[in-house]
């Protein structure tokens, strides 16, 4: 076996014809034999490239609509065939296989036909046999075959001819890695296709594939490495274009994704401030630039190096708000030119496009790893309307108390467990998240809505008057009465407690109204 491998014979049998003239052109020149079959031939043929017809060079015709083409001796023993193995040689001299030196291959779009929403016999019939066999068999003869993928390779391999002539060792190795990492994620996407064509949540055997974004400069922390991989056409920061800034980090893109998510829940102009994975403020009113007052007012210490999200265009009198304090994101389904204009000043800020909204009911699963393994859920696509409430106490809440539960239920679904969330005229007057009980949040929420008001030169709590939203049923009275202490006059919460009665007497004894959801919303 040597490094170098000169290209005598390459295959060329794709989807994606991007950039592939001039690839075989620069084959053609250096005197590469370029076989061909369907699309691809007439593609090359109509650019005046020289090209061979498969059939001709095996004597075998397409048969079955073309779905066996590539699928002979001829061509799997040209590419499998060892050249150091005197055994190999001679059987393919004595059966007349030309060696293939040079494969090129990138699948039908069987992705992009399932995305597209396509009837399953389109999409089976997108399902690619040929192409992974034949990546695979160039991939494991790599000592004597390169394999192409995708268009993006192309650079690589003509860089190398043209300085040895041929190609490296250690360029056959990093495609062919690549070529296995593409028919893995293939597979993963027609097994996850049949899946859902059962309805089958969780199969026997999940595989999960996504496709490297962007290498992050680190991690969560500074001595973690990090990447960015996309597997989905779901709208968010995966889809998204950035337009400005910087590059994001890790944990901007994790802050980002969650900000996103939590505005998406609302119909009405919305802004979610996300510090750390958790709403510091959210609003909805009758413009973004007043949601955004409103959103600020609720942690007026948070927002500064946070993640700010919007539910619609971003417009200049909101961009210019926001602009006002550091700001790491801010992610929208799009922006105009005031708004645009206003950010340029501030050249790190990074804004994120996404051309649309993420639809907080759409199926999906969410993963966690573990030592040894990982966990599959659902992703939390529950929604709670008013007739999904049962109210539990002698007064029931009045038409405003209502709304206002509801919208602070939808935010605590986003704020890390236990969760409380203190509501006023849709907008987040207090907020306390991720503590180990849930009285200790019901108080770090009051607490700040205390300091909140203080600096917007009000006196007393911005909890005054309030509704509570508790992500988990109270599991005492204790933490309800909390709540009630720091102005809250109504309660959501899912019930199930079995001292679900000590607290509806709690309420009942402080006059405040409490609906059951009979759903929680864990987020740990």
């Amino acid at each position: 076996m040597t490094d170098i491998v000169i290209v005598r014979r390459a295959l060329i049998s794709v989807s994606d014809k991007a950039g592939l003239v001039p690839f075989a052109q620069a084959l053609a020149a250096r005197g590469v034999e370029i076989l061909s079959t369907g699309g691809s031939a007439r593609a090359l043929r109509d650019a005046g490239v020289p090209v061979k017809e498969v059939s001709e060079h095996t004597g075998f015709p397409e048969i079955l609509d073309g779905r066996v083409k590539t699928l002979v001796p001829q061509i799997h023993g040209g590419l499998l065939g060892r050249r150091d193995v005197p055994e190999h040689v001679a059987q393919m001299e004595q059966h007349g296989i030309a060696p293939i030196d040079l494969l090129v291959s990138n699948l039908y779009p069987f992705e992009a036909t399932v995305a597209k929403g396509a009837a399953p016999p389109e999409c089976v019939e997108n399902i690619d046999i040929g192409g992974p066999a034949l990546i695979r068999a160039a991939a494991k003869n790599h000592d004597f075959v390169v394999v192409l993928t995708e268009p993006s390779q192309y650079e690589a391999v003509l860089a190398e001819l043209a300085a040895h002539g041929g190609t490296t060792l250690a360029l056959r190795r990093q495609l062919a890695g690549e070529a296995y990492a593409r028919t893995a994620a293939y597979d993963a996407a027609i097994a996850a296709w049949f899946a859902e064509q059962r309805q089958e949540t969780f199969p026997h055997r999940l595989a999960v594939a996504g496709t490297l974004r962007q290498t992050l400069r680190y991690g969560e922390n500074p001595h973690q490495s990090a990447g960015f991989y996309v597997n989905g056409t779901r709208r968010g920061v995966a889809t998204a274009e950035q337009v400005q800034g910087k590059e994001l980090s890790y944990n901007n893109l994790n802050d980002t994704d969650a900000a996103f998510e939590c505005v998406a829940e609302f119909d009405g102009p919305t802004i979610a401030i996300i510090k750390h994975a958790n709403p510091c403020g959210v609003a909805s009113a009758a413009s973004l630039a007043e949601a955004w007052d409103l959103a600020f007012r609720c942690d007026p210490v948070s927002p500064f190096g946070g993640i700010v999200a919007v539910n619609r265009t971003l417009d200049g009198a909101a961009a210019a708000k926001i602009a006002a304090i550091f700001t790491e994101v801010i992610i929208a389904p799009d922006a105009d030119a005031d708004a645009r204009a206003a950010l340029t000043r501030k050249k790190n800020l990074r804004l994120l496009l996404t051309g649309g909204l993420p639809d907080p009911t759409a199926p999906g699963l969410t993963f966690r790893s573990l030592s040894g393994g990982f966990l599959a859920q659902t992703r939390d696509a529950g929604r709670i309307t008013v007739a999904d409430l049962k109210c539990v106490t002698r007064r029931a809440p009045t038409d405003a108390e209502l709304a206002d539960l509801l919208f602070a239920f939808r935010v605590c679904k986003h704020v890390r467990s236990n969760a409380i969330v203190y509501a006023k005229d849709g907008a987040t007057v207090g907020i306390g998240a991720g503590q180990p009980n849930r009285v200790d949040s019901a108080r770090i929420a009051a607490w700040k809505s205390e300091e909140a008001a203080k600096a917007a030169g009000l006196s007393g709590r911005l909890t005054e008057g309030s509704v509570v939203a508790s992500d988990a049923f109270f599991p005492f009275a204790d933490g309800l009465e909390t709540a009630v202490a720091a102005g809250a006059t109504a309660v959501i919460q899912p019930g199930g407690s079995i001292r679900d009665a000590e607290v509806i007497a709690a309420a009942d004894a402080a006059g405040v109204a409490m609906v059951f959801t009979g759903m929680r919303h864990f987020r740990h």
